[in-house]
């Protein structure tokens, strides 16, 4: 897998990459990502990328010049199928799981950071392949974005996460059809009775279930709980049928 990252701010990603399961990826030549200095396209001396708003506002948009010279740049340079090209903005349609797992079967992603005020939207309108968003919020760039991006497809890479089954048994696992998948269950480790120093009265302790060795009781506990879980804080994932009450 190869992601092509455009952006104005290539040395934002010189730590996020290098460490934990996408440093080992990368290590591994599982996955390969190449940045791209957008300015890199631009002609003038101060190597422009935005400009003012046709009909006023604030803020500056970024050039469709550099971005369109850019992504055909980048498609030049591959022998296959070209590139998925996709546009990050507070605009786009929402990622979620099945975005991931629908991005995770290309050979070729470029992702397209937005800045400032947002991107001309000719960008959008031509030059890529969707428009995507993490969240309904706005963030200073889509650098932060594409780091979320890249680590959500590549560990549904084969390989990349060492047992394949952690990802196939997460939050947003798909319960059945109809359903956008549910929040993980709760999870706990050693001590089993924990007593917090501050509160010495208090002792907190894990489920009796997590602790009986028997696997049937467990799985089921583990199904309630998760779906408790995503019934009290993204009940929107769940079709009104199928949310469960308390226990």
């Amino acid at each position: 897998m190869r992601f092509h990252i455009l952006t104005i701010f290539p040395e934002f990603f010189d730590g996020p990459f290098s460490c934990g399961v996408l440093g080992r990826a990368r290590d591994a030549g599982l996955v390969e990502i190449v940045l791209h200095d957008l300015r890199k396209w631009t002609s003038d001396v101060h190597r422009t990328v935005d400009d003012r708003p046709f009909g006023g506002g604030e803020g500056m948009v970024m050039k469709v010049q550099p971005i369109d010279d850019a992504l055909a740049e980048i498609a030049g340079h591959g022998g296959g199928a070209p590139p998925w090209r996709v546009l990050l903005s507070a605009q786009g349609k929402l990622v979620d799981q099945a975005v991931l797992q629908r991005l995770s079967g290309r050979s070729e992603i470029v992702l397209v950071c937005g800045r400032y005020e947002g991107v001309d939207e000719r960008v959008a309108q031509h030059l890529v392949d969707e428009e995507l968003s993490v969240g309904s919020y706005v963030l200073s760039g889509g650098e932060w974005a594409a780091g979320a991006v890249v680590d959500g497809v590549a560990r549904l890479c084969p390989g990349v996460v060492g047992n394949a089954d952690s990802t196939r048994r997460e939050s947003f696992t798909p319960l059945g059809s109809g359903t956008l998948g549910v929040l993980d269950f709760p999870q706990f480790t050693r001590p089993a009775k924990y007593r917090p120093p501050r509160s010495p009265s208090q002792c907190w302790e894990v489920p009796a279930v997590l602790l009986s060795g028997h696997h049937g009781e467990v799985d089921k506990w583990r199904r309630r709980a998760a779906l408790d879980k995503t019934r009290a804080n993204r009940p929107d994932l769940l079709p009104a049928g199928e949310v469960p009450g308390p226990g």
